[in-house]
């Protein structure tokens, strides 16, 4: 039975999702397809929810159970099996788009390819209207062998910076930027060059100090890493130079700046009184986000929030928010940040947002928050340990349902690499003799699982407690690479702006892409988007 053949699931139009995008109302958009086919084709606002993923990430994506959720896929079948899914965890307000992504094409949607579009496409309308000043790569070099008095900053996460970075390159995140730039560049006279690997963290980057009134003159190092290694530049790897600890001045300076900038744009402050009475609100989705660094976040937050780095919340808003015009609430510990990422969270079309007054002080919880998830399910087949694993490794049939990057990593001698939602099809592709074995990175994912590869097979098949992080803490060997795939290995979009190994060809149609994102928007009429 396909998505759009299933019988009790209600149906949404295409008009009535244009509808509550452009009228200011809740909706999640679920892409319920593995991120390989999302990355090829989804309406601008659809949230990537693989069915394979649904329990490890639903809820915090949709906080709120009756939040009116629209499923879809591509004709795969899907939807059914995933709104069966969320019933059994208790959302009660889920439909399916009618006809699906083929059904929305046929209706004149827009479709963009890549993913976290809504940022991106954000950030080429946002240089379209501000001009936002930038420098090609090789007048960047030529400043830098000049010893020109210049700072590079680098405004990804800092795990992307050590991949690869623009020599002399200081990693500021962009949600640091403006409270950090008093530091790093104390002199009005320095000339500030952001980057990031394409273009939307360099461009709102940059943008930022400009809005913030920053006196120094700012640019964006046009098409980031991709620009520079497209011009024939070299990158350097593993380098570990950060930001360094913030001093008074720099604090009173940013929030001057911080406090000029709310004013102009609007953002509104919500009291710990006021929040506590949006919690108990059941009418509105409300997400609590922390957009300092992890590193403070895990050192002590507020009970209920997440961490979510106020650069990486405006570059990939969909990754923790998925429900369009939901209620943020943003936490930092000095008004900087938070207004920061608040101003463009408001002209990326988000009008109910809110920066908490106040310290981050009190009760707090410290370390990583971890996802919330539902209870384990009782154990549908036998747990083994690793030893026992190990002992019958050369007979045993190994899956493993962990990520294709996580398993090229590093996966048990002998593993199968297979997608959970396509379990059925990597059975056949497995030989039909020896016990199954069901693991996933930590577990988790191969028990919830569980009942469903018994539902597939009547062959005998077990469990890895701990999955394989147990396994390599048992200190028994990985396998990398992927040398057996049960399903094709199109589950992870490869990202042509991270990592070392992309052809320029594969760069370059990035940039191409990117730079026709604005006449998309134009199109597709539904982002709300108001550059200020």
């Amino acid at each position: 039975m396909t998505s759009s053949q299933h019988p009790t699931t209600r149906v949404v139009s295409v008009a009535d999702i244009h509808a509550a995008l452009i009228e200011g109302r809740e909706i999640a958009l679920l892409d319920v397809r593995e991120e390989g086919p999302f990355s090829r084709g989804h309406p601008l606002f659809a949230v990537p929810l693989p069915l394979s993923r649904i329990e490890l990430d639903v809820l915090d994506l949709v906080p709120r159970l009756d939040a009116p959720i629209v499923l879809y896929d591509d004709g795969e079948g899907l939807v059914a099996r995933a709104a069966h899914k969320l019933a059994s965890l208790g959302y009660s307000n889920v439909a399916r788009l009618d006809g699906g992504l083929d059904g929305w094409r046929r209706a004149g949607g827009e479709v963009f390819i890549d993913v976290n579009v809504p940022s991106k496409a954000f950030g080429e309308l946002v240089e379209s209207q501000r001009h936002t000043p930038s420098l090609p790569a090789a007048e960047v070099e030529r400043l830098i062998k000049d010893q020109a008095d210049i700072v590079v900053l680098d405004s990804r996460r800092f795990e992307e910076y050590r991949t690869m970075s623009i020599p002399t390159g200081t990693s500021v995140p962009g949600g640091e930027l403006v409270l950090r730039l008093q530091d790093v560049a104390p002199r009005p006279e320095t000339t500030v060059i952001v980057n990031c690997a394409g273009r939307t963290r360099s461009i709102i980057g940059t943008q930022s100090l400009i809005n913030a009134g920053v006196p120094n003159k700012v640019y964006a190092l046009r098409n980031g890493t991709i620009g520079w290694t497209l011009a024939g530049l070299q990158v350097e790897r593993g380098a570990d130079k950060r930001f360094p600890k913030l001093s008074e001045t720099a604090r009173e300076v940013a929030r001057e700046r911080a406090q000029a900038l709310a004013d102009r744009v609007g953002v509104r402050t919500i009291d710990r009184d006021t929040l506590a009475r949006s919690r108990s609100q059941r009418d509105v989705t409300l997400y609590l986000l922390d957009v300092r660094t992890p590193e403070e976040f895990e050192a002590g937050h507020l009970a209920g929030f997440r961490s979510a780095p106020g650069g990486q919340l405006v570059q990939a808003t969909d990754e923790w928010v998925g429900v369009r015009h939901a209620r943020l609430v943003l936490a930092d510990d000095d008004g900087v940040r938070a207004t920061l990422a608040a101003s463009w969270l408001i002209q990326m079309g988000w009008r109910d947002v809110h920066v908490l007054q106040g310290p981050i002080a009190g009760d707090l919880e410290t370390g990583p928050r971890p996802p919330r998830r539902p209870p384990l399910p009782d154990a549908a087949i036998t747990a083994i340990t690793p030893a026992e694993l190990a002992a019958e490794l050369d007979s045993a049939i190994v899956i493993d349902l962990a990520p294709s990057p996580r398993h090229a990593a590093g996966h048990i001698p002998g593993a199968w690499f297979a997608v959970r939602a396509q379990l059925a099809e990597a059975l056949h592709r497995l030989r039909p003799e020896g016990r199954l074995v069901l693991t996933s990175w930590d577990g988790a994912l191969a028990h919830y699982a569980a009942a469903e590869l018994l539902a597939l097979t009547d062959r005998l098949a077990v469990l890895l407690a701990g999955g394989t992080q147990a396994w390599e803490a048992a200190g028994l060997p990985l396998e990398s690479g992927i040398a057996r795939a049960a399903v094709d290995v199109d589950d992870v979009y490869k990202r042509p702006y991270e990592g070392t190994d992309n052809a320029a060809a594969a760069m370059q149609a990035y940039l191409d892409w990117e730079f026709g994102l604005v006449e998309q928007l134009a199109r597709d009429g539904t982002h709300g988007f108001r550059v200020l």
